[in-house]
């Protein structure tokens, strides 16, 4: 592989574009201005969601005009935090009405990430949806097409893309480093708790139960089916893989060069600790075969793992990425590391210098003003996104699929295919994904 120059692969890396978001930024370019204000509106008021719209609060030029939420102590508390500078809403859809909203900031549970994000972008506004952004693959196509076709800013929170640790090591496997690369793995190791067992019960008071199980098959609240404990229900999460794990396949597939989704999906897994209610695995591995990208090259591969309790992960790191080339590997993690080996398993040194990137909610910010582009754009994010479902569908039929990357299809496999979208609300609902 030829190197390529330093500082131009800085700057590609860190914008990370494709052709249709940059003609999407250089028209948006003509409609803003760096002086103008940025108004936002958060849809989801969690931890995370209150956590991100503090840091867009912090941004020059950026208001914050609504916090939407079913509950409403949530939505009272994201008031609170923001200095009481935003308006509560139970029905985010109000927020979409008002024309001075120029983007959401989308932190929901899972089963809403799509949805909302596909109204939003109908509806003019700009959208930042935390990972993954989609609940099932097909999803994930929708809102490629929907911010394709409104033109609209998508931007996926995989604040990997704007860590500048991060961004290094991604140029160094580019320049070369390790040689070609042709194997990634990914790992997502902690200790997280068991959600118990609970029977149906009676929403809690201010719980708009209905309105945040939206297009979901309807099912009775459940107390272990709630906040942040939906993540481990079919219905309305993705499970660690799509929780935690997205944002080392995110980087895995980045450092591993592939653009494309994976033709071979094989994976084991299933509750070896747990004795719970939740339906995802507490232990996976999944293994990714990516095709050939020409006559005279080989394919490549991405390997998952993820253990859910326990603390001890791989090369002493709880959560990280090794990058395997023809000449050494690599080691990343966010937690600050950065390592480099040779053919002979020999350290190497590493430049001091990285690259200083805006964050990853400015760079969302410059994106809709024209004056960047996303650094995880929609297309980026579906790919990786969509690691995550094919690696839980792999691990739910219990065994490997065939997928057609050009159709997005699972070859020869009706059932596991059908896992790729999912079951909507009987009697239907007003934020169920139109696929025409």
């Amino acid at each position: 592989m030829k190197p390529t120059d330093r500082r131009s692969f800085l700057q590609t890396t860190a914008l990370g574009a494709t052709t249709a978001t940059v003609a999407t930024a250089l028209s948006m370019r003509r409609a803003h201005g760096a002086a103008e204000r940025t108004r936002l509106a958060l849809i989801g008021c969690g931890g995370r969601g209150t956590s991100v719209i503090r840091e867009f609060a912090r941004l020059p030029n950026v208001d914050i005009g609504y916090v939407c939420d079913p509950d409403a102590g949530r939505a009272t508390r994201a008031v609170e935090v923001l200095s009481n500078q935003a308006r509560p809403l139970s029905d985010f859809r109000r927020a979409l009405d008002d024309k001075s909203i120029d983007g959401v900031v989308i932190a929901t549970p899972d089963h809403w990430h799509a949805p909302a994000a596909i109204l939003a972008a109908a509806a003019g506004k700009h959208v930042y949806v935390e990972k993954p952004c989609s609940h099932n693959l097909r999803e994930g196509r929708l809102l490629v097409e929907a911010a394709r076709r409104n033109k609209r800013v998508v931007q996926h929170g995989t604040q990997s893309r704007s860590n500048d640790l991060v961004v290094q090591a991604i140029t160094l496997l580019r320049e070369g480093a390790i040689g070609d690369v042709l194997m990634a793995k990914a790992w997502n190791v902690q200790r997280r708790g068991e959600i118990g067992h609970a029977e149906p019960s009676a929403p809690p008071f201010g719980f708009d139960y209905d309105a945040w199980v939206g297009p979901a098959p309807m099912v009775p609240f459940q107390s272990n089916r709630h906040h942040y404990t939906w993540h481990w229900w079919y219905d309305f999460g993705t499970g660690d893989m799509g929780n935690d794990g997205v944002h080392e396949l995110d980087i895995a597939r980045w450092g591993l060069g592939v653009e494309t989704h994976p033709s071979r999906i094989t994976a084991i897994g299933g509750k070896l600790a747990f004795h719970d209610d939740q339906q995802f695995p507490d232990t996976q591995y999944v293994g990714f075969e990516y095709p050939a990208a020409g006559s005279n090259a080989g394919g490549k591969q991405l390997v998952f793992e993820m253990r859910l309790w326990s603390r001890y992960g791989l090369e002493g790191v709880d959560n990280g990425n090794a990058f395997y080339g023809t000449n050494g590997w690599l080691l990343v993690s966010k937690r600050g590391i950065l390592r480099r080996f040779d053919a002979l398993n020999r350290p190497q040194p590493v430049p001091e210098s990285r690259p200083q990137l805006t964050s990853h909610f400015q760079n969302f910010i410059d994106a809709m003003r024209g004056e960047a582009e996303p650094r995880a754009g929609i297309e980026t994010g579906h790919l990786s996104a969509s690691l995550c479902h094919l690696g839980n569908v792999a691990t739910r039929i219990g065994r490997s699929l065939q997928f057609d990357p050009a159709t997005e299809t699972i070859e020869q496999d009706a059932e596991a295919n059908a896992l790729l979208g999912r079951t909507y609300r009987a009697g239907g609902h007003w934020a169920i994904p139109a696929t025409g």
